[in-house]
């Protein structure tokens, strides 16, 4: 189908967008690589009546790493988080979850701003930063706020950012230790039927000295998982801690019937890939 008449508009500042976005209200739509809002529009499921693109915001492009804390622009493409050699060094896991977002042509236009703040259970991003202890910058008409990415999900496609702020980027502390993004799906390009981020540290006596572990697509929100997550910590990676932590992490998650497959069929395939990403990131740490 074709989408309706909208007005576009593209402000070369954060302050501008913010400022059309509060002069226009109800009827503006944020657009960033548009691979979340364009086929809403195109079926008729979303009518904005004007969109504002953030693609001339330089501002909103950058990658740094300043001491311990990365910080990612919301514009900052798929690709651009693949290419980046800072990037690499200081959170390889986030490399590692953008290859295995789509494929090469999304990756070079669909943005880790959109993925995250789009609410959408399915997208790679939301449990990576939340496994990643991430915060999200928003800019309303109230100035900036900072949300942490395990609070910032509320249902799917609700989230704590308000309709009249937008996303601006994402922080959070450089890596140490194993890290793993483990994915499950039916071809290249899908969502995930499920998948596991999980980063561990590990001490110099070889226990476990941090733990973190995050599921995608396994709820309406993105899950963070703390027992299981304290379960490594508190009892070491072993065969049993990890069964352990797996079974507590699949206590938390709510799948559905879809055309993924059945709830039997997810919840095997979850405790299968989180398995896995556990004893990768133990490896590497």
């Amino acid at each position: 189908m074709i989408p309706g008449r909208f007005e576009y508009h593209q402000p070369d500042s954060v302050p501008a967008a913010v400022g059309l976005l509060s002069d226009l209200g109800d009827e503006a739509r944020v657009i960033a690589g548009g691979h979340s809002l364009i086929p809403m529009m195109k079926l008729r499921l979303a009518m904005p009546e004007h969109l504002i693109d953030l693609r001339a915001i330089d501002s909103l492009k950058q990658i740094s790493v300043a001491g311990s804390t990365v910080t990612i622009g919301a514009m900052a493409t798929q690709s651009d988080l693949i290419d980046s050699t800072e990037l690499a060094t200081a959170a390889p896991i986030v490399r590692e979850t953008a290859l295995q977002i789509a494929d090469p042509q999304v990756r070079y236009v669909g943005t880790i701003g959109g993925n995250v703040a789009n609410g959408d259970p399915g997208n790679d991003m939301p449990a990576l930063m939340q496994c990643l202890n991430a915060s999200f910058h928003l800019h309303g008409p109230d100035g900036e706020r900072q949300v942490p990415a395990r609070e910032f999900y509320e249902a799917a496609y609700f989230t704590a950012r308000d309709d009249l702020e937008i996303l601006t980027g994402i922080s959070f502390p450089a890596c140490e230790g194993g890290y793993a993004y483990e994915k499950q799906k039916r071809k290249i390009g899908d969502y995930a039927t499920a998948a596991a981020a999980v980063l561990l540290s590990k001490a110099a006596d070889s226990s476990c000295s941090q733990a973190a572990i995050a599921l995608t697509n396994l709820a309406d929100t993105p899950l963070y998982c703390q027992e299981a997550s304290d379960h490594l910590v508190q009892s070491g990676v072993t065969d049993a801690s990890i069964d352990a932590a797996v079974q507590s992490a699949l206590g938390q998650i709510e799948p559905v019937d879809d055309n993924r497959g059945p709830v039997e069929f997810k919840k095997h395939a979850a405790k299968v890939i989180l398995k896995r990403a556990i004893e990768n990131a133990w490896a590497r740490a």
